[in-house]
């Protein structure tokens, strides 16, 4: 009798969870996406922490000792053959991210993660000029995609997943959560945000941030002392700025995109292509008579807050990282367009009389936004950054950089959702 009461009692219980979730559907959401981006945000941040104390480590190593930058075409040649061999099926690293948002094709294979790392690792190691957020974006899809079969994920919770993982490898690796979360919806379909997916990215992002920095992960910390009172000289200023950063991210798009079919019409064994880029690499090296364009460049980009740089730091710097990466190496675009955007915002303080740490944080993020088509991500980037004091200055930067690059992004697979300029626009846009 007691037992089927008890039965009696629990299908009861059943029925009201089942009623109360179909009448409450927010709840059973945000129970899920709680369960599922705790998971992820803490895989992903301890996966970043690994990923950035190595990598310090690795530039740490590389600075005391040049000598290793010689072997960077040997280096060039091992990453090729490891892609060669074991990755062709994730050659196309955060392209691959962005199909599956769009597709939610299969399961993204997990060898991607020791992959890129084992890629970036090697380049940043031997000296090429390349970022850390592509590194961070695939290990962090890669990682997060293993759960969408075991928790029988539907194809519009597999896209949500991928954006949260994006969200999170962004946050964790930069140490902006709440851009990283914004990036993750913005990247994803240029012109539409699926707000759907705004609390679990928000959620794995900031789980991810919070466990990388509880390792004792050290981020960069960027200032800026100063931003002058809005005139509208000062806006027109900074509208001049960002037509600049603009062209910039436009030039570099399309070039990487040209130098990477270049190498690849021209050398049909994949594994040359980056010890050819490396050789490339050595000799301009050797010709400048400097290392201040490989790796992340950091010191450089914090000399460009404080100091007036050689005004063509952001042209060099764009060369050897679209040879590094257009030829096989691996690693992300933005951290070199981080330089990119801050020395020529530094270079701009020759004849913009705008204070310089300013101008320079204006490129750090206007060039991204162009880059990427993420204009909202950077500017709020930039209060993560460098605080909300130069808000107006940086949103200018990052919307009139994003309008001026055009039908452009570092992303092939990145699609527009809508055009930036016509107020119609063809159907194959949003396909």
């Amino acid at each position: 009798m007691f037992k089927k009461n008890k039965k009696s009692v629990f299908r009861i219980l059943t029925i009201l969870i089942q009623i109360f979730f179909r009448k409450c559907p927010s709840v059973f959401f945000v129970m899920k996406w709680l369960f599922v981006t705790a998971i992820i945000g803490i895989l992903v941040g301890c996966a970043s922490a690994f990923f950035l104390q190595t990598l310090e480590w690795a530039t740490q190593f590389r600075e005391n000792h040049l000598w290793i930058i010689a072997f960077l075409p040997l280096a060039g040649f091992l990453v090729g053959l490891l892609y060669h061999y074991f990755g062709k099926d994730v050659e196309a690293g955060n392209n691959i991210l962005l199909e599956t948002i769009r597709e939610s094709k299969k399961t993204i294979p997990f060898k991607m993660a020791p992959l890129v790392y084992l890629g970036t690792m090697i380049t940043h190691f031997f000296g090429g000029s390349a970022g850390r957020e592509g590194t961070a974006l695939q290990m962090a899809a890669a990682i997060a995609d293993q759960f969408s079969k075991p928790l029988k994920l539907s194809a519009d919770d597999k896209r949500i997943l991928i954006i949260s993982a994006i969200a999170a490898g962004f946050g964790s690796v930069f140490g902006t959560p709440l851009a990283g979360a914004i990036f993750g919806l913005e990247v994803s379909l240029t012109g539409k945000i699926k707000y759907k997916a705004l609390f679990p990215a928000i959620f794995a992002s900031f789980i991810a941030d919070l466990i990388t920095k509880s390792l004792n992960t050290h981020h960069t910390e960027y200032i800026i002392n100063f931003a002058p009172s809005i005139s509208f000289l000062n806006i027109v200023y900074a509208v001049i700025a960002g037509v600049f950063f603009g062209v910039c991210a436009a030039f570099f798009s399309k070039t990487i995109h040209k130098i990477g079919d270049f190498f690849k019409s021209k050398i049909s064994y994949a594994p040359l292509r980056p010890l050819i880029g490396g050789i490339i690499v050595l000799l301009s090296v050797w010709l400048m008579g400097t290392t201040k364009y490989l790796g992340l460049g950091i010191p450089t980009i914090l000399d460009s807050f404080s100091q007036q740089l050689p005004a063509y730091d952001f042209a060099l710097k764009a060369i050897i990282t679209i040879i590094t990466l257009a030829s096989g190496f691996k690693g992300g675009e933005v951290t070199p367009l981080f330089f990119i955007g801050a020395t020529l915002g530094n270079a701009l303080g020759y004849f913009i009389p705008l204070p310089l740490a300013l101008l320079a944080g204006m490129g750090f993020v206007g060039v991204f936004a162009g880059a990427t088509n993420t204009p909202i991500a950077c500017s709020i980037m930039a209060f993560e950054l460098f605080g909300i004091e130069c808000g107006v200055y940086v949103i200018i930067a990052c919307v009139v950089s994003y309008l001026f690059s055009g039908q452009n992004s570092i992303y092939k697979s990145q699609i527009l959702g809508k055009s930036k300029h016509k107020r119609y626009w063809k159907k194959e846009e949003y396909l």
